[in-house]
């Protein structure tokens, strides 16, 4: 081929050195990608063909990082009830207000007292001016008690005199009888004269007899005359006490040790009789008050052992009352601390309380959780690898932490303790991942 104006022929390389021949391959090397192919479809068939003839029964999926899983256990079964109470001061008076008048405050809320500390003082002009009238009418009533005695005294010196002159005119009549009697017999009195002297010795024993008489009565008469102004005496002397007492009173003092709980009036106010004036609160007097369900407070009785909780620390209790009266579905019950009061504690200060109501051996239990209130506590959820089966249940006694199972289940046995709203009712139930 001439591909110059020189008229000299160029030659091309020749490409038949890199050729070879290809050699046709072998038939399971042409069809390997295909077989492969179909023995994963194979093996995905058989799986879905396993799991859908497992699940053939399951009505409804769940995902199961939604359920609360618990194990079914055998052990020492706590029974206990778990409550928010309320530190309460046993001795916590208020203090009234024993008259009208004008309150002076001597303290503020927060105050520490001791007992028979000065907490107000009422200035009540009308009950200070009745005790002094009614003191001036006692000092009246004493002296005319004391006029009585004089004059008991006196009526009797009166008739012992008399009756004592009355004795001797009796004696001097009965001489003159005498006398007279001598003489008539002698011829120097007339009869007339004897009878005379007769007459009058009877007239002097009848005054005689009258003077002994009034002498007798006389120490009973003046014991009554004593006695009446005595009496009245007495009364003035109670009702002057008793005003007294109330004067004491208008100076309010605190009747226990303790700490000011509550100011019900400002300083300087006039207040009237019976108002409310301050709270005094005995902290070494102090208590836990709960309120439990119904439900739970037929199982609580007075001398159960507690555990007490607040502010990082604990404190043994002992539950000292149970209220008989039911209020909103609620019973209340008071629990009092054990050894020596706590120290640090406040009124209404909220505590954690667990009452232990009674330990057994050998129980089967479960965690609790809100499957105790589905469907009535009969069925719950019996977990096998992904498919969850509902089982009816009998369950017993509660605590705070474990229910106790009586029948339907077995130790090991995995169970939904968390809600299963989701399952709405099905008897077998897929959980998903």
């Amino acid at each position: 081929m001439d591909t110059g104006t020189s008229g000299e022929s160029v030659k091309l390389p020749d490409t038949r050195l890199q050729d070879r021949v290809l050699e046709r391959p072998a038939l399971w090397i042409r069809y390997r990608r295909g077989a492969a192919v179909t023995l994963v479809l194979a093996a995905a068939l058989g799986t879905l063909i396993v799991v859908m003839s497992r699940f053939s029964g399951a009505q409804i999926s769940v995902d199961q990082s939604r359920l609360t899983i618990g194990t079914v256990e055998r052990g020492s079964f706590l029974r206990d009830v778990a409550a928010e109470g309320q530190v309460v001061a046993t001795v916590s008076p208020t203090l009234y207000a024993p008259a009208p008048g004008i309150v002076a405050l001597e303290v503020h809320a927060g105050d520490s007292v001791d007992e028979g500390q000065p907490l107000a003082v009422i200035d009540s002009p009308d009950l200070t001016a009745k005790l002094s009238q009614e003191e001036a009418t006692l000092q009246s009533m004493r002296s005319d008690w004391e006029r009585a005695r004089l004059e008991a005294e006196h009526g009797l010196a009166r008739v012992r005199a008399a009756y004592s002159e009355a004795q001797i005119d009796q004696n001097t009549a009965q001489r003159e009888v005498e006398r007279s009697r001598k003489a008539y017999e002698l011829g120097s009195y007339s009869e007339l004269q004897v009878l005379r002297a007769q007459d009058a010795l009877e007239k002097a024993k009848f005054s005689y007899q009258q003077a002994k008489m009034m002498y007798d009565s006389q120490p009973a008469q003046n014991r009554f005359d004593i006695g009446s102004k005595k009496a009245l005496l007495d009364r003035q002397q109670f009702l002057v006490a008793d005003l007294q007492r109330e004067v004491r009173d208008l100076q309010v003092r605190s009747p226990v040790a303790g700490r000011v709980g509550q100011v019900q009036v400002e300083n300087r106010a006039n207040v009237a009789k019976d108002a409310p004036l301050v709270t005094v609160v005995d902290l070494s007097a102090l208590e836990v008050e709960i309120k439990v369900p119904e439900s739970l407070a037929r199982d609580l009785t007075s001398g159960m052992s507690a555990d007490l909780q607040g502010d990082g620390r604990h404190w043994g209790g002992t539950v000292s009352a149970v209220s008989p009266q039911v209020v909103g579905g609620e019973v209340v019950a008071r629990l009092r601390f054990n050894g020596a009061r706590p120290e640090g504690l406040r009124q209404s200060q909220r505590l954690s309380v667990r009452i232990f109501i009674d330990r057994r051996d050998n129980v089967l239990m479960v965690d609790r959780g809100p499957f105790m209130e589905q469907d009535g506590g009969g069925f719950i959820y019996v977990v096998h690898g992904n498919l969850a089966e509902r089982r009816a249940v009998r369950l017993g006694a509660s605590s705070v932490q474990k229910v106790e199972i009586l029948g339907g289940l077995r130790e090991g046995d995995r169970i939904v303790i968390s809600g299963t709203d989701a399952f709405k009712g099905a008897e077998h139930v897929v959980l998903s991942h």
